[in-house]
């Protein structure tokens, strides 16, 4: 059963990476970063390793971060979270059209990500190791793709032009949706508000949707999340009832 979850999610992984690529993003986006495609074995040990079964909650952030998932293929994935935590790392592509101000240097990446420092941070500090977080949990991004202006600055999906949303959503919430049917989680927890409303659009179609809730994104950029982010996200999700 393991087996055919995470191999289920490595084809909806693949087919979102065709759909995604697809897409024509104009400016000011000037690069696009795919991470499905160039972490793609670091990306799959991830799925081996945790995407074993069903969940209880499964959390879903908007994108990857420049020096989180862009870098070693996994949500949130901050370089020392992931190799040291996880127990995970290997080899990292590039990818196509790389920015010469965000370069891909996968696990050799000095930068740490902010966001995923902190959300990692507050697994370990509540489960101990990560095997015992992913046997009732998993984390996704909404969105796979990184956008960057020609400067290097991050452009968040929400800030694209409706016409290159459209087909970015639709190819996402049908994703989220088949997630969902091969993990089953009680609860999709969105990881910002753009996540949580994003699973509320996706799963509006489906007969019995998990129970979607938001905690607070982790991101410095945000003032509140700089004030005891991990103190905000673990009362929030002992009032929603999930710890």
């Amino acid at each position: 059963m393991a087996r055919e979850i995470h191999s289920a999610i490595e084809a909806e992984e693949d087919r979102l990476a065709d759909e995604v690529d697809a897409i024509d993003f104009a400016p000011p986006v000037a690069a696009v970063y795919n991470p499905l495609r160039y972490t793609r074995a670091v990306k799959y040990e991830y799925l081996r390793r945790f995407a074993t079964g069903p969940k209880r909650a499964v959390f879903l952030g908007m994108n990857p971060g420049p020096w989180g998932m862009a870098q070693t293929g996994i949500p949130f994935g901050e370089v020392a979270a992931v190799k040291t935590w996880m127990g995970i790392s290997g080899e990292i592509g590039r990818p196509a059209g790389e920015h010469p101000k965000r370069p891909v240097e996968g696990f050799a990446c000095e930068r740490s990500e902010v966001s995923g420092r902190r959300f990692w941070g507050l697994m370990a500090e509540r489960f101990g190791d990560a095997d015992a977080f992913f046997e009732s949990h998993f984390v996704a991004n909404y969105c796979p793709l990184v956008f960057m202006a020609d400067t290097g600055r991050n452009i968040t999906p929400d800030k694209l032009p409706a016409d290159e949303r459209a087909p970015l959503f639709r190819a996402c919430d049908e994703f989220l949706r088949r997630l969902v049917e091969l993990l089953e989680p009680e609860y999709l927890i969105g990881v910002g508000k753009f996540a949580a409303a994003r699973a509320e659009t996706a799963m509006s179609s489906c007969a019995e949707p998990p129970r979607i809730e938001s905690v607070l994104h982790p991101s410095p950029a945000s003032p509140a999340a700089n004030r005891d982010w991990a103190g905000q996200a673990t009362r929030r999700l002992t009032e929603i009832g999930l710890w």
